[in-house]
């Protein structure tokens, strides 16, 4: 029994590792940034991780906008496209027009990055006035109007 209890306290002795996310040299960049807002860093985090590693945008960049004291991501979805301004925050914070305003004003395409508790990441393009949505593509027929012709031609 003694021996049990002795590996039990060898390992909790033992220092646990460190947390990998702290030390990244981007995350260390856009603790740089002088944000005072650690969870917003953490979320960008985190966005940036979706963008590099899952998405494999192309030419990330963390900028600091100190009206809205946020790290905005810039990035190119691939080579030779247009690039992107990203604005990653936890679902829990308010998003006020202002702040949307101001993000647009840069004159980039722009997204909406909310990230949820458990690292959902939900993104939403937004644009400086209305867009006319692009037609469905596919094969698609309106069914409910040809049975509705169907049925005036038969009365």
């Amino acid at each position: 029994m003694s021996g049990a209890s002795d590996g039990a306290e060898g390992s909790a002795e033992k220092a646990a590792p460190a947390n990998w996310i702290l030390q990244h040299p981007t995350y260390q960049q856009m603790q740089q940034l002088q944000v005072e807002d650690s969870e917003q860093i953490y979320t960008a985090f985190l966005v940036y991780m979706d963008l590099t590693e899952v998405r494999r945008w192309k030419e990330v960049s963390c900028v600091r906008s100190p009206e809205l004291q946020v790290v905005l991501l810039e990035a190119r979805e691939k080579d030779g496209a247009p690039a992107h301004t990203v604005l990653p925050l936890p679902v829990h914070r308010r998003l006020s027009h202002r702040s949307v305003r101001h993000v647009l004003d840069r004159g980039l395409p722009m997204l909406l990055c909310a990230v949820a508790s458990d690292s959902t990441l939900v993104y939403q393009r937004m644009t400086d006035g209305l867009v006319t949505p692009d037609p469905p593509v596919g094969p698609f027929e309106d069914l409910g109007r040809r049975q509705h012709r169907k049925r005036r031609q038969q009365r």
